[in-house]
């Protein structure tokens, strides 16, 4: 190659989510998405749209689907394309959005290990040192005044717009920057919204998934909030199982830990159940950008901007080191948000989001993204093929999409495989680690296998490792 990776992705374009449905097929659907995307303000004047080939792939169409809608759109006026700049959007009016008017753990592990195949942190190697250091000192060259002086607890303005312009173009989310709320995590957010021992802006009992994190069960319990697990199955989290919980955690990009989307009727039933009990959902963005199999999944929050509570973060995307995330709250709850985290919570760093709206603005975290999307997709394909040849009897599932794997075990093996894993300084998750200890749901043996933290170098002696630990069939 004689072009810097730089260089030729910057190409790439900007990341997008899409509906593709009503009559015509799929072109006419397609037209019909970015038409409303451009008219609604979730794809801004200038915006550089992914190459034929790069979102035929994303969307599950084929390439002369999506050559011919550009070209409809290049024709209609809604669209421009120019040799060597690719296709944009058109100099149109301003956004609707403008116009909107809001309101000012897991088990012990071996000391060590070898080998880190732990679920939940990117790959450190992979930061985008160079373009990051560039939107730190652009945003700083840029930064007035007054953004060393104190500052608002909602967060920079400047990040909040670049958010809500990232967020509907990219997560099918509907709000406007007086709606987001900076915070520096998920469980940040947790605290915000629950407080510590009580008082919070939301209380309990909420409803969770059967498997998630502990951390996050304790930090509740430490709330004084009572959890209420949720059977899971193949079509997510049994929402049709909700009852008089005031509020339901869900993981519905992909569930965490054990992998796969909440379906579509599901997304809906549970959207229905906040309506009708006067409840709010609080949807985790949990590994939202990271889908290799299957079409792009938008946020719940689309739904109903008033019944769904959507938390993110970069610390998969970009890395956990930054402690930088978001809400996007109802409007009913951004006052309440506000007035706790200026009394209880630090503020993330002001330089830190200012860069970060650098960087997205600038998109170089669309760039980012979609490089980490096709890196970690391979390091998800070499684990596939290396179970499919040493350990052909092990089920791997959960991985259309995210950063880790869950590996089905025969019944009775996985403590003694976390056990023998640990031993030879293999650092990974048994999946009992995750269940909630209340709930009534079968178990399964099983281990989660991340295969984002470990560097380009040493993942192939780390998925050797893997295998040698694995129970025999």
């Amino acid at each position: 190659m004689t072009e810097s990776w730089v260089n030729s992705a910057e190409r790439i374009g900007a990341d997008l989510h899409l509906e593709l449905s009503g009559p015509g097929g799929r072109r006419a659907a397609l037209i019909r998405a970015l038409r409303e995307a451009v008219a609604d303000g979730r794809l801004a004047p200038g915006t550089r749209l992914p190459p034929y080939r790069s979102l035929a792939a994303d969307l599950g169409v084929a390439r002369n689907t999506v050559a011919d809608a550009y070209a409809e759109l290049v024709a209609e006026g809604w669209l421009t394309a120019r040799q060597g700049s690719g296709t944009q959007v058109a100099e149109r009016a301003e956004p609707l959005r403008h116009a909107v008017r809001v309101p000012r753990k897991a088990p012990p592990r071996a000391r060590g290990p070898r080998h880190d195949l732990r679920q939940g942190t990117p790959d450190a190697s992979a930061f985008p040192r160079t373009a990051w250091a560039a939107s730190y000192r652009r945003a700083l060259q840029a930064a007035p005044t007054e953004a060393f002086g104190p500052g608002d607890p909602a967060g920079r303005l400047e990040l909040r717009e670049a958010l809500t312009e990232y967020l509907a173009r990219a997560r099918g989310v509907r709000t406007a920057p007086g709606r987001i709320v900076i915070c520096s995590g998920f469980a940040h957010a947790l605290r915000l919204l629950f407080g510590q021992g009580g008082g919070g802006v939301l209380g309990g009992p909420l409803a969770v998934e059967a498997y998630g994190l502990g951390f996050h069960r304790g930090l509740l319990a430490a709330a004084g909030v009572r959890t209420v697990p949720l059977p899971l199955d193949e079509r997510g989290a049994r929402v049709d199982l909700l009852g008089r919980e005031r509020a339901v955690l869900l993981t519905p990009q992909h569930q965490f830990p054990t992998g796969g989307p909440l379906h579509a009727e599901r997304r809906a039933a549970v959207i229905d159940w906040a309506r009708a009990r006067g409840a709010v959902v609080l949807e985790d963005d949990y590994d939202g950008e990271f889908r290799y199999d299957r079409k792009p999944v938008g946020a719940v929050q689309g739904l109903d901007p008033e019944r769904v509570i959507h938390i993110g973060s970069v610390s998969k995307s970009l890395s956990p080191a930054l402690r930088l995330g978001w809400m996007v709250l109802p409007e009913r709850y951004v006052d309440a948000v506000l007035a706790a985290k200026g009394e209880r919570e630090a503020w993330a760093s002001v330089l830190d989001q200012l860069a970060l709206a650098d960087f997205v603005v600038s998109g170089s975290y669309d760039r980012h993204v979609r490089r980490m999307r096709q890196h970690y997709r391979r390091r998800r394909d070499r684990l596939v093929e290396a179970l499919a040849v040493h350990a052909p009897h092990v089920e791997v599932t959960g991985v259309a999409a995210g950063l880790h794997a869950v590996l089905r075990l025969p019944p009775g093996t996985e403590r003694s495989a976390v056990k023998a894993a640990a031993w030879h300084g293999v650092a990974l998750d048994g999946l009992a680690g995750f269940r909630h200890p209340a709930t009534d749901m079968t178990a399964g043996d099983g281990l989660v296998v991340g295969y984002a933290t470990p560097s380009e170098h040493a993942y192939g002696a780390a998925l050797e490792a893997l295998c040698a630990v694995l129970p025999p069939q």
